[in-house]
């Protein structure tokens, strides 16, 4: 067993029925992704358009292999993933859901969002404010060819994240929406803990990033 299929299997082992593991496989190269495939696992999340093009290209003969988009996303950019990732989780305006739903209905398919919630209230993070949640999905659960599956979130890395899930779940609960896509390398547990459905683990699993 590789070292990579090791940790694979070690941070398996801590995750419960129910819950979906994405391997976070930005800046990776396709080998690693083959890797980690061959190791059992089959969700993968990146980050940036442009390069998942590429990968997705090279890893097309891996039928059943799951692309989320995790990543900010310009709306320009909408129209390489329609039909071609299984979600979107970081639709943070009612703008990029237009797109989502036009493009993914052009490709006769259904775009599967999560709405980004800011829940730090950070200037630096994309996500809408907590209080704007409701309105939001209202709204893209509206649009045709769309929806609207959880909700997505990045505590502040300087705070227990602890508080930032419970909060994710409540707005959850008051929506009536299934998924929690809340957790990384750091704080995966935590999030589990506190109802995470999606977790999103890079590092733990292939190492540091290599550097773009």
């Amino acid at each position: 067993m590789t070292p990579l299929a090791e940790r694979l299997q070690a941070i398996r082992a801590g995750i419960p029925p129910g819950v979906t593991l994405i391997a976070v496989s930005k800046t990776q190269p396709a080998e690693a992704i083959r890797e980690a495939y061959a190791a059992g696992q089959r969700d993968f999340g990146e980050n940036y358009a442009q390069e998942w093009r590429g990968k997705a290209e090279d890893l097309a003969d891996l039928a059943d292999l799951r692309w989320h988009f995790i990543g900010g996303l310009q709306t320009n950019k909408v129209k390489y993933l329609a039909g071609k990732v299984a979600y979107v989780h970081t639709v943070d305006r009612l703008e990029l859901a237009q797109e989502l739903s036009r493009r993914f209905a052009g490709k006769g398919a259904v775009a599967r969002v999560f709405l980004e919630v800011n829940v730090g209230g950070e200037t630096s993070k994309e996500g809408c404010a907590p209080e704007e949640v409701p309105a939001l999905a209202r709204a893209v659960s509206s649009l045709p060819a769309i929806e609207v599956v959880g909700l997505m979130c990045i505590p502040p890395p300087s705070e227990d994240p602890r508080p930032h899930f419970r909060r994710l779940r409540a707005l959850r609960d008051e929506l009536g929406v299934r998924e929690l896509s809340m957790g990384m390398s750091a704080d995966w547990k935590v999030a589990i803990e506190e109802g995470a459905t999606f977790v999103r683990i890079g590092t733990a699993i292939f190492g540091a990033r290599p550097k773009r």
